[in-house]
């Protein structure tokens, strides 16, 4: 397996900068550590900020080589707060946290990281709901359509998130014009119409940036589908 350098910044309420830096494998899930270049050893957030919180984002989490696909803060095996992600040298934007949240001990921040464009064709799809649930859904892009699951259980859109309504979201993904799903993801409710929709970003190209624009109620039987036409 391949792996390459992810790193970020953070500014906690305290007023210091927290630098994360770790070596990932690519196509799976790591845990970012704090960078040992300025502390004493390599730590989970939680243990080295515990009690304190993220005032703002530096900078998004990023892969050396590739692209981060998605990332997240974990809590007891939970997504707390999706995080913005991108690729090094293509960042370009701060960010505020996506969730009012304080450390504790045990908290881990995820991250996905995949090697190249379109390897293994990796999509994500993270959004934040108007209850406050975070959630992210991946898949491998291919001929055709593809339903995106959640990260952690696996389930579809419409059995996470049922009865919620989606109020911010990004998705990730380098298929560019191959993506017939207009030009992103479409979400499906129980008939196979589309009823929310969120466009791709390039993170080889552009920062994921979070938007308002597409968001929905999610039904049982939703579906969050990836069409591409080749």
């Amino acid at each position: 397996m391949t792996t390459q350098s992810v790193s970020a910044s953070f500014m906690l309420n305290t007023g210091e900068i927290v630098d994360m830096r770790t070596t990932c494998t690519d196509n799976q899930t790591n845990e970012l550590l704090v960078s040992t270049d300025y502390a004493v050893s390599a730590v989970s957030i939680g243990t080295y900020a515990e009690g304190k919180a993220i005032a703002q984002i530096i900078s998004p989490i990023t892969a050396a080589t590739g692209y981060v696909l998605y990332a997240y803060i974990n809590r007891r095996g939970n997504i707390q707060s999706i995080l913005p992600v991108g690729r090094a040298g293509v960042q370009w934007t701060p960010c505020n946290p996506m969730a009012n949240l304080v450390f504790q001990a045990g908290d881990t921040i995820e991250v996905f990281c995949v090697a190249a464009a379109n390897a293994g064709r990796y999509a994500a799809y993270s959004l934040i709901t108007t209850s406050g649930t975070h959630a992210v859904f991946s898949g491998q892009a291919a001929s055709g359509n593809v339903a995106l699951t959640h990260v952690l259980s696996g389930a579809g859109i419409g059995g996470a998130l049922t009865g919620q309504s989606i109020a911010s979201h990004f998705f990730v993904s380098d298929e560019d014009s191959l993506i017939t799903s207009g030009n992103g993801v479409y979400v499906l409710n129980d008939r196979g119409l589309p009823v929310g929709a969120c466009s791709a970003t390039n993170p080889a190209n552009q920062q994921p940036i979070m938007n308002r624009m597409g968001g929905c109620t999610i039904g049982l039987n939703f579906v969050a589908r990836l069409s591409c036409s080749a």
